[in-house]
């Protein structure tokens, strides 16, 4: 089986064929005390407990979620 090289560790390929780009979400504050439209990015990201990492595609919609809640999560690429 071919080994992955560290330049596509976190990439995939889409439907299309195109490299897309992969990065990991992790929830490091708590959104309590924070606006509801925070509260709501942060669930719509997928994280739902604290210290939780999910992964996504590098997309300029999941770049401006991240960037909305920027306070709460930790972005490694």
């Amino acid at each position: 089986m071919a080994k992955k090289s560290d330049a596509t560790a976190n990439t995939t390929v889409d439907a299309t064929g195109v490299q897309v780009k992969k990065i990991q979400v992790k929830l490091v504050r708590s959104p309590i005390g924070y606006e509801q439209s925070q509260k709501d990015t942060v669930k719509a990201l997928g994280l739902k407990r604290m210290h939780q990492t999910v992964e996504h595609n590098d997309t300029a919609v999941i770049r401006g979620m991240i960037n909305k809640v920027q306070h709460l999560v930790a972005v490694t690429e």
